[in-house]
């Protein structure tokens, strides 16, 4: 049976030039890199190309890139440690709705440590106004934490604008932006931006899972959360996972170009919704305007599950929403104020470089059945 695989905002297969490189620091340069003898110098050099690579990728230094076990430790590393840092000069934190739990659940923490938190609300297509961020973030406020791409529906949200809501009401807050499904899919430049912390993700560019990265702009401090021996500027101790740390950087080496790749898979998305405007019961729950990586939609009166099984039977796989929410109402659409039916049969689909139309015209017709089957049944 061939597959069909629609869930690129899950996680990715590892490209070809990622997993020579895991297989080299398995087989030749396994040295832990902290050690003083040839295979730990080798070990060593491996990770700071590494760290390179995925500088490069971001238009950062180097030295900015802490490596982190992936997207939710960075998340937790950038919320606990920018809070911490900035207790003292306040206690306000501004963020949304419709953040990953790897966000949303460390706020939860703050606020029975006694922060202050405001979670802006989407209107009924997933957006965020800048206006919101504007009256959200006041002169206490100590952190800004907000998705540069929501990883259910795709909105983009209006990161520039939370750096200038900062800065007109003279804040002290760090913004840190949960980049995990914009990496290579949105041109980023940080350190441009007046960003100070971004997290990204191994997984989500075709690399291994297991590792990932926080951006800390030069110049910026915030609190660790583990102690150990050191590694990583004492920043996320512990003895680095170099195989997964290496295919993390070359998977950033063998991203393609930005706006080009965007073209091509723009193409995807709109053949995809004007196929499905002609199916009766489906409804497109992403913006016009969101990122065309991501695509969520409402497949009739099919519950999403029952409808997942069915293209999963026919090789066709894509997701009910966050991998991570296991099945749960999304509070993604819940946030967005969709009815309950769209949200029970909400499903996303998500490209990555490597799909084609095929790929669409396979979905489509297993979803058409599985509508003409299901809701019958």
């Amino acid at each position: 049976m061939q597959q069909v695989y629609l869930d690129n905002s899950s996680t990715t297969r590892v490209c070809d030039e990622a997993v020579q490189v895991v297989l080299n620091a398995m087989m030749q340069t396994y040295g832990n890199p902290s050690s003083l003898h040839t295979l730990g110098f080798a070990a060593e050099r491996a990770r700071e190309t590494a760290r390179d690579q995925v500088a490069a990728a971001l238009s950062a230094r180097p030295e900015e890139i802490t490596f982190t076990s992936g997207g939710t430790e960075s998340n937790n590393l950038a919320v606990f440690g920018a809070a911490k840092a900035r207790c003292r000069r306040g206690k306000r934190i501004v963020t949304t709705a419709v953040e990953h739990p790897s966000v949303l659940l460390p706020m939860q923490q703050l606020e029975q440590a006694g922060f202050t938190v405001t979670y802006l609300q989407p209107d009924s297509t997933g957006h965020i106004s800048p206006q919101q961020l504007y009256d959200a973030v006041m002169p206490d406020t100590i952190l800004v934490s907000l998705m540069a791409v929501n990883n259910e529906v795709g909105s983009i949200l209006p990161i520039d604008d939370a750096r200038a809501a900062i800065d007109r009401a003279g804040a002290p807050a760090l913004l840190h932006v949960d980049a995990v499904q914009a990496f290579g899919k949105l041109p980023l430049r940080p350190g441009r931006r007046g960003i100070d912390l971004m997290t990204v993700s191994s997984h989500k560019i075709h690399g291994p899972k297991g590792v990932g990265a926080l951006f800390i702009r030069k110049g910026v401090h915030i609190q660790p959360r583990t102690f150990g021996g050191g590694q990583e500027k004492n920043m996320r101790p512990g003895t680095e996972p170099m195989p997964a740390l290496c295919g993390f950087g070359a998977a950033c080496a063998a991203l393609p170009d930005v706006q080009e790749e965007r073209k091509k898979i723009a193409g995807l998305n709109t053949y995809l919704r004007e196929q499905l405007a002609n199916m009766p019961g489906v409804v497109i729950n992403s913006a016009e305007d969101a990122l065309p990586y991501v695509l969520n939609l409402s497949a009739g009166r099919v519950k999403a599950q029952t409808m997942l099984n069915y293209l999963s039977e026919r090789g066709v796989y894509v997701s009910s929403g966050s991998a991570c929410s296991k099945g749960a109402k999304s509070h993604v659409l819940t946030a967005m104020q969709l009815s309950p039916e769209r949200i029970d049969s909400a499903l996303r689909v998500s490209f990555s470089r490597y799909n084609t139309k095929a790929d669409c015209d396979a979905f489509l017709q297993a979803l058409q059945e599985g509508l003409r089957t299901l809701q019958k049944a």
